[in-house]
């Protein structure tokens, strides 16, 4: 089983012989919503990118085949939660930069507009955000490929919750961009032939300072349960929101809310939010026996000593990326022109089999550019201003 380890021990050995040729260096591009409304799941994989980019310069880079190392170079860009800078800045990393591969980005609607220019130009793509779409129909997405869970598998674990409680009837709200209409989507597929209704549906805006006319439509409606697809901080305005209201139902959220801005932006209202996540955020309560639990807290204590941060999911996402392509790019040849290369590495990628992430066991393959699926998550719920496992013995 293909292990998550620290930088440091994959780059081991020392460099040998003079630097030829462009392939002593490989040079990836990273683009995350490091500003903007999505900066709270940007900020944290950058984080990530720059510190490996510190431990791979201090280590010489990374060792091949021919025992001499290649330098890695990441390359990070910030497209400011905005599609139309994602796009520039990929097309400026393939044009200018000649990277071998692309890591972007942060949202799905900000993935899902470079998919056309990583295909035409023959680069492999690594998402860090969730929408199904990212990686699907697969045959058209050859070239594509992302490290979170995707939103079906999300709805999996909702509608699991919904029928142990007997629920009959839930209202959904969903932001309206590609991440959450995918959601909003995946529940409804999920919900078929269950007996559950959604009673109401609506959307609203990123930008969105109130919700309460769709919550008071929500409360009409006689739903027993409200699902709710965002990230922050439009999901923290809607759960304060909700919570003002009164409304006497459960609030269950997606995973576009697994980080402490969340709950920061939301106080008191994020008491009691129900939701579906990676383990990261109850790794200490999970089973001895979770083959992921001795890489989860690894990372966690890696990440929050570098950073002085708390966790974050969607650092991992960040984490799991680069750590998939790191030895894989170890194993080109020397002299392999960058075309090539980029064909090896995008092969390499849908090779990927039992690698041990901060998001689940990825084993891809031609069918699946994702490699996950439900048992990559848990359960959880907000209790005290902290995460906690939420098992089904505890529904």
């Amino acid at each position: 089983m293909r292990k998550l380890v620290p930088v440091a021990l994959l780059l081991g050995i020392l460099a040998l012989g003079v630097r030829t040729a462009w392939a002593q260096e490989f040079r990836i591009g990273f683009v995350a919503a490091i500003t903007g409304p999505a900066s709270s799941l940007g900020g944290p994989e950058r984080d990530v990118a720059v510190m490996l980019q510190k431990e791979l310069d201090a280590a010489g880079g990374l060792p091949g085949p021919d025992g001499r190392k290649r330098t890695v170079k990441i390359i990070i860009h910030d497209d400011q939660s905005k599609a139309d800078e994602t796009v520039k800045a990929v097309k400026k990393l393939i044009a200018d930069d000649k990277v071998h591969a692309v890591i972007a980005s942060s949202q799905s609607p900000t993935s899902l507009a470079v998919i056309p220019i990583v295909t035409e130009a023959r680069v492999p793509l690594i998402s860090m955000a969730s929408s199904h779409a990212i990686v699907t129909p697969v045959k058209d997405r050859y070239w594509v490929f992302k490290t979170p869970q995707s939103n079906i598998h999300v709805a999996v674990h909702q509608v699991g919750y919904l029928k142990a409680k007997g629920v009959k009837k839930i209202a959904s709200l969903y932001v309206n961009d590609a991440f959450g209409e995918d959601s909003r989507r995946g529940l409804a597929e999920m919900l078929k032939g269950t007996g559950i209704e959604a009673v109401y549906e609506d959307k609203f805006e990123h930008a969105d300072k109130d919700m309460t006319p769709q919550l008071t439509r929500v409360r009409a409606s006689g739903a027993e349960v409200l699902i709710v697809h965002a990230i922050p901080p439009s999901a923290s305005i809607i759960t304060k929101n909700f919570r003002d209201l009164g409304l006497p139902i459960p609030l269950i959220h997606n995973h576009g809310v697994g980080n402490k801005p969340f709950i920061d932006l939301a106080g008191g209202a994020a008491e009691g939010v129900i939701f579906p996540i990676g383990k990261m955020l109850v790794a200490e309560e999970l089973p001895a026996a979770d083959p992921q639990k001795k890489a989860l807290l690894d990372f966690i204590a890696w990440y929050e000593k570098g950073t002085g941060k708390p966790r974050s999911t969607f650092a991992g996402h960040g984490w799991d990326a680069l750590q998939m392509l790191f030895p894989i790019l170890a194993s080109l040849p020397p002299d392999l022109p960058l075309e090539q290369a980029r064909v090896r590495i995008r092969d390499g990628l849908e090779q990927t089999r039992n690698f041990v992430g901060t998001g689940g066991i990825f084993t891809m393959s031609a069918e699946d550019h994702v490699g996950l699926d439900e048992r990559s998550m848990v359960l959880v719920r907000i209790e005290g201003g902290k995460w906690k496992y939420f098992p089904r013995e505890k529904w």
